[in-house]
């Protein structure tokens, strides 16, 4: 049951009970619950949650957590978002092997050491330590080249704070923006038919989401949605860069130059 301010109610205790887990999943067994969402219900301890042996998906975001000790015996969780909490360490998902996306976002972890535990989850590949979106960040990310030192600390990470860091991806990420920037250059000289020859893949409105009775997709819905918003708004700064490169430049008052 959700609250009138829009959050759920918080467990008397603010700790994972069974009771809690069963009520909120319907299983008995709680070896069988595969998924879950616990976001914003003022937890602090974790309780018996690693008793969710099964667990592949888990939310946690919007807490009061800063230990995750019970979380070191999911073996078979996939997916963790962590967000907005009280963690300094993540020491006990080390042992988690089979973790592939993980979001920290808004916490307290304050050295890329803090992240060296993770060395050894050959399985991760996305690591979310800071979201501009909801202005959630971490120490550590006060250094302009802390995603370099990710890199370096847990090498198997390929996407950092939603953007393709490493592997072939990043490569022809590169090169895709590359050629968009150098078309937009080309059609702003004239050199293609006027403004409106280029058309949108799709039509807008194409990518909106409606919403579903699925708790399960409505979290998928909402995530893409932020990474979409988070798009956008890349986009649009890069439109801005690129419109001032080319005042900078002057590139439409030269006729002979060449672009890469």
């Amino acid at each position: 049951m959700e609250s009138r301010s829009g959050k759920e109610q918080a467990p008397e205790s603010g700790a994972v009970t069974h009771e809690m887990l069963k009520s909120r999943t319907g299983e008995f067994d709680l070896e069988s619950i595969l998924f879950l969402k616990l976001r914003d219900v003022g937890l602090h301890d974790l309780g018996c949650l690693g008793e969710c042996l099964n667990l592949e998906r888990l939310d946690l975001s919007g807490n009061h957590i800063s230990h995750l000790g019970p979380l070191s015996s999911l073996k078979l969780m996939v997916a963790l978002n962590l967000s907005s909490n009280r963690i300094s360490s993540v020491e006990p998902l080390a042992l988690c092997d089979s973790l592939q996306t993980l979001n920290v976002a808004g916490n307290l972890l304050c050295s890329v050491e803090n992240l060296s535990c993770l060395r050894g989850l050959r399985k991760l590949e996305s690591l979310r330590l800071r979201d501009p979106l909801y202005a959630l960040s971490n120490p550590l990310c006060n250094n302009a080249t802390y995603r370099h030192s990710v890199l370096d600390a847990v090498p198997s990470v390929r996407v950092i704070d939603g953007e393709r860091v490493a592997g072939s991806g990043s490569d022809l990420y590169h090169l895709c923006k590359d050629i968009d920037n150098s078309l937009k250059r080309f059609i702003g000289g004239g050199a293609l038919d006027a403004p409106g020859a280029v058309k949108p893949w799709v039509e807008e409105g194409y990518w909106e989401l409606k919403p579903t009775q699925s708790a399960i997709m409505e979290e998928t819905y909402k995530q893409f949605n932020d990474v979409l918003q988070e798009c956008k708004e890349l986009g649009r700064r890069a439109d801005d860069a690129i419109a001032q490169a080319e005042r900078t430049l002057d590139v439409r008052h030269q006729p002979n130059s060449y672009v890469f």
